[in-house]
């Protein structure tokens, strides 16, 4: 493909108009509710949340099984969601974020996504994911989530 197929795939088809008007009509937060869609949490406690999905057509990449983006977005939300178990007030901003792929996940495939809050300092927290096949537990990714804790203005 010549740089500019690449250019305009990147940027989409069609005039900068139409490109407003798609992207104007998305919800606001549409990333976190077309990752999520489907998810199920199958258990919360302080510090550590359990959920599980089947993999849909939306989230499968070129290869035809779970896209890494959406693996680590996964890692990126529910990691952060685990944070806010252990009582804090807000999940932070992300400082690092690492993700291990360790095997693939396919169409319609149960997975189960555990994150454990390893540490939530007050100015930084850090947490652990993992992505399982559910009929076998066989680890599908492994990621790692640093956020920064702002504090918040007293006033």
């Amino acid at each position: 493909m010549d740089l500019e197929s690449v250019k305009r795939y990147l940027e989409g088809e069609g005039s900068e108009n139409e490109k407003e008007s798609k992207v104007g009509k998305l919800p606001p937060r549409f990333l976190e509710r077309f990752i999520t869609k489907g998810l199920k949490v199958d258990l919360i406690e302080p510090g550590r949340i359990v959920c599980s999905m089947k993999v849909p057509p939306h989230l499968l990449n070129a290869g035809n099984f779970l896209h890494g983006g959406a693996t680590a977005t996964l890692v990126d939300l529910i990691g952060s969601a685990a944070i806010y178990t252990t009582g804090a007030t807000q999940s932070g901003v992300s400082v690092e974020i690492n993700v291990s792929y360790l095997d693939a996940a396919f169409l319609d495939e149960e997975i189960e996504i555990e994150s454990k809050a390893l540490r939530v300092g007050k100015a930084v927290a850090v947490v652990s994911v993992e992505l399982r096949k559910k009929k076998t537990g066989k680890m599908i990714a492994q990621g790692r989530h640093t956020k920064y804790l702002a504090p918040r203005p007293k006033l």
